[in-house]
């Protein structure tokens, strides 16, 4: 059993009258994770699984008496895939309220209906989490830093979902039908799109421009839809936990973009999975995007797991000079190159060095990622 990052911070805050919510995409272990802090407690509980349609209608608009009767004397109860269950909020309300000395578990693949619906009901009263897929921090403590480094060609085509680390030679399979089942189930089933070939088409789109800023207007060309529908979509991939968007970094200068925006996948491997390439890097000329890719999403779930709140941009000039990432915390300011070629030399322009007193600045490729990451 892997260890995930935040088990313990979760684990401390059990039994201090308030809900856990645990978001994150399908299958990335959210259920594992609190079975096993549950298990852990030794106490009685009551799991509620809203994946099941019968599960839903009990759990909508339910009543104070209906829900002693579902607890009785368990001490914990944990509602998976709560986003699924119409005004859950309200649900949730009336346990934290009426059940103090009962632990409330929420999980949720989604934040549509979910951060919707829990928000103003749950103020103050919620300690909430976000789990993404397996992290190389938590992979490395697993095993070693030798061994995770020699996976990473692996990493990169596959992946760090749980499936696609536990069953090695069978990634592939299961990564397809991860995206091809799980991928836009809730999109669709929470929203009632009626183009789901127009979304399909939209991620494979924004799968074959990761690094590269994206333009509204020219994908919406690409999938016959206005730009407000691709802005919907991809608002709604980000719900959904698909893709994120990394924003242009800026100040006042002139020169700078400033509404840019690059879009990428959590994971690599869905991002392979979408357009159906699972080549050798050897074979392949994307192995600089999907580097790129990793090492964002990378430096994404370690702020997430180590609580650091972070924020994340990219910069780039009018004349075509640019720094993949920019790392701010507590005002503080790291510029960080990426690039695939350990032996190629960087230069970061001094038109940002000369704006923004910049506290570190990196560069990070294959042979020293881990550094950065551990």
């Amino acid at each position: 059993m892997i260890i995930r990052n935040l088990q313990n911070h979760i684990e401390s805050k059990f039994f201090k009258q308030k809900a856990i919510i645990v978001t994150g995409a399908r299958q990335v272990g959210k259920t594992t994770m609190l079975k096993q802090l549950v298990k852990k407690t030794e106490l009685s509980f009551v799991f509620l699984n809203c994946d099941e349609a019968n599960v839903r209608t009990t759990l909508t608009d339910i009543s104070i008496e209906r829900l002693k009767s579902i607890i009785g004397a368990s001490k914990i109860i944990f509602i998976d895939e709560a986003q699924r269950v119409t005004n859950i909020g309200l649900t949730l309300k009336l346990i934290v309220d009426n059940f103090t000395d009962v632990q409330l578990l929420v999980t949720g693949s989604s934040s549509l209906d979910l951060a919707v619906g829990i928000k103003e009901s749950l103020t103050g009263r919620k300690f909430e989490y976000h789990l993404f897929p397996f992290s190389v921090a938590e992979l490395v403590e697993d095993t070693n830093v030798l061994i995770e480094e020699q996976a990473l060609e692996k990493r990169l085509i596959y992946g760090t979902y749980p499936d696609a680390i536990n069953y090695p030679g069978e990634e592939k399979e299961l990564l397809l039908n991860l995206a091809n089942s799980y991928l836009f189930k809730d999109i669709l089933s929470l929203t009632g799109i009626r183009k789901p070939l127009q979304l399909e088409k939209l991620v494979q789109a924004l799968a074959l421009q990761i690094g590269n800023e994206v333009s509204y207007t020219e994908l919406g060309q690409m999938i016959e839809a206005d730009k407000l529908t691709v802005e919907r979509y991809i608002d709604l991939l980000e719900q959904c936990f698909v893709v994120f968007r990394l924003g242009a970094y800026s100040s006042n200068l002139r020169n700078e973009i400033k509404k840019s925006k690059k879009i990428y996948f959590y994971d690599t491997g869905i991002r392979n999975a979408v357009i159906e390439n699972f080549g050798m890097l050897g074979l392949r000329q994307d192995a600089g995007q999907l580097f790129e890719n990793y090492i964002v999403s990378e430096y994404i779930k370690a702020s997430n797991n180590k609580r650091k709140h972070a924020k994340y941009y990219f910069w780039r000039s009018f004349q075509q000079q640019e720094i993949d990432l920019i790392e701010e915390i507590d005002g503080k300011i790291n510029a960080i190159e990426i690039k695939w070629n350990e032996n190629k030399k960087v230069k970061f322009p001094s038109t940002f060095l000369d704006a923004y007193p910049t506290n570190e600045t990196y560069v990070i490729n294959k042979a020293n990622y881990t550094s950065f990451l551990v």
